[in-house]
């Protein structure tokens, strides 16, 4: 376990698996580094649904080559928690949690790094903060209501009752598909004419067949316009419809922290896609020093990395940075 630095040669934004990788990828060219997490560890993982069954294989998840021990084809959610757990604990890495960074400043060579505990200095900086943090409001009437959640956790909070679930990705499938097998009545509001494209193979003929049968509801081409106290509007291509309803699940996506990076300076394309600056073979941005790491490389395209195709970037990262040490 490394002790405290005046100045880390790489202050590591996020406690998920690619800030994980890059501390470990950091220690093997034997470079002083802390990771800041804003809450628990793996912090985005852990308000993931909890019946969340991963699309990779656990071969995928791997970190370091480290073995990841799987009772099923795909890994759950909890055994993900367990695996990047042990993996940080066994490696006494040095990570501090409930610790959110609030401020990057560069100045010369150096980074000054504010978190709401205390205050730090780096050579270097390596953004892995992925995406989940912030929903995709859709700024309607209603939405911040009680009834109404961005996020979704367990299925037996619905049962028995009238649920909207808004959307139609992997994770508003899930949901609806839970929901209604713990005996809620589900109506999807899709704005598409189908279920999204993306939906895990092994689960779309699940979710098409529910609703040919009317087990689950699913309104197409439609949006949600405002919601109520016992009611929900809708807007359809045969005009308004209004539902009774008890909770609304808005699982629209999230989106980086966009506000953030660019309080640090970073540029952002200017083409809606909101995709940061960096070069591809180190992952440094546009401001020197700072590197990204993982998901929040796509933007608002956060279908373009996981962390299976995106561990590359601790290597790719810590490389550099050893590159520069002996310069």
């Amino acid at each position: 376990m490394q002790t405290p630095k005046n100045t880390y040669d790489v202050i590591i934004i996020g406690g998920g698996p690619i800030g994980i990788a890059c501390a470990l990828e950091a220690e093997k060219k034997n470079l002083s580094y802390l990771i800041l997490e804003k809450g628990c560890l793996v912090n985005s993982l852990y308000h993931y649904p909890t019946n969340m069954t991963f699309f990779s294989t656990s071969e995928k998840l791997e970190l370091n080559g480290i073995p990841f021990i799987s009772n099923n084809p795909k890994p759950r959610k909890a055994e993900a928690l367990e695996y990047y757990r042990r993996i940080t604990t066994s490696n006494e890495l040095n990570i501090n949690l409930f610790e959110k960074v609030t401020e990057v400043a560069s100045k010369e060579n150096l980074h000054s790094i504010t978190t709401t505990k205390n205050n730090y200095t780096a050579k270097n900086v390596v953004v892995a903060t992925g995406f989940y943090d912030i929903p995709n409001y859709l700024n309607i009437p209603g939405e911040d209501l009680p009834k109404v959640a961005h996020y979704y956790g367990d299925p037996h909070y619905y049962a028995t009752l009238k649920t909207i679930v808004v959307g139609a990705s992997n994770s508003a499938v899930d949901a609806a598909l839970e929901i209604f097998r713990k005996g809620g009545e589900v109506t999807m509001i899709v704005r598409q004419e189908e279920i999204g494209r993306r939906v895990k193979y092994w689960v779309r003929p699940d979710i098409d067949n529910r609703i040919k049968e009317g087990s689950i509801k699913a309104i197409f081409n439609a949006n949600l316009k405002e919601i109520r106290e016992n009611e929900v509007v809708i807007e359809t291509p045969d005009g308004e419809q209004t539902l009774e309803n008890d909770f609304v699940l808005m699982l629209t996506g999230y989106r980086p922290n966009f506000e953030f990076l660019k309080k640090m300076g970073i540029k952002l394309s200017g083409d809606g896609r909101k995709i940061p600056q960096y070069d591809e073979e180190t992952m440094e941005t546009n401001v020197k020093g700072i590197y990204l790491a993982g998901v929040i490389c796509g933007g608002v395209e956060t279908h373009k990395w996981f962390i299976e195709n995106s561990r590359v970037h601790a290597k790719m990262i810590m490389e550099d940075l050893a590159k520069k040490a002996k310069a």
